[in-house]
């Protein structure tokens, strides 16, 4: 445990800060046993046996290991990961684990899901088959989707191959289309304007 002593207070510190929703577990991996536990929720304790795989090669350990899935005694799930903790010579001495417990966030995203995912999917042609906003809006969407981009990441020459691509599809018949395409883009009508110019060149 002495060898472990110098990372009791980054488990206590991060088990603080995301209280109470993480569990902290450090491994002393010598007697492959439990040597400290904070904010405790997986009913283990101090002593306990790691449970390691028996052939498990420590010295091939990675620094950390990728985020990974589990599931608690009392069914929370759980969004984990762990750190290899080693000494001077860089020998695996023990393992840092951090268990998040993300059951509250999955059932978040689940309410969200009903909500925001309508069971019609297609647009009511009776609502929509006329309202060029909604048509101006799904063709940006479907844009930033296909670049992985967000709006206020897009640069100004993206923002103008926008403009063209939204003439091209046929987005400024509508009367006020320009002005809705700039209040979208975030760019000043006279810009739309510009951009249009150019296209009719």
């Amino acid at each position: 445990m002495n060898a472990l002593a110098p990372y009791i207070p980054i488990a206590q510190s991060i088990a603080a800060l995301l209280h109470p929703h993480a569990e902290v577990v450090l491994h002393e991996l010598e007697g492959q046993t439990i040597a400290a536990i904070f904010n405790n929720f997986s009913a283990r304790k101090v002593g306990d046996p790691s449970l390691l795989e028996q052939e498990a090669d420590l010295k091939n350990f990675p620094d950390y290991f990728e985020p990974y899935y589990k599931t608690n005694w009392d069914g929370q799930k759980l969004k984990s990961t762990t750190a290899t903790l080693r000494d001077d010579q860089g020998k695996p001495i023990g393992l840092l684990c951090i268990n998040l417990d993300i059951t509250m966030l999955t059932d978040l995203r689940q309410l969200i899901d009903r909500f925001v995912q309508p069971k019609q999917a297609k647009l009511p042609r009776e609502l929509f088959e006329d309202d060029w906003r909604e048509k101006i809006s799904l063709f940006v969407h479907s844009y930033l989707e296909q670049k992985g981009k967000t709006l206020s990441k897009l640069t100004k020459e993206e923002k103008r191959k926008l403009v063209f691509d939204l003439y091209r599809e046929g987005a400024f018949r509508a009367k006020h289309a320009a002005a809705h395409v700039g209040l979208v883009l975030k760019l000043s009508r006279a810009t739309v304007y510009n951009y249009l110019a150019e296209m009719e060149k």
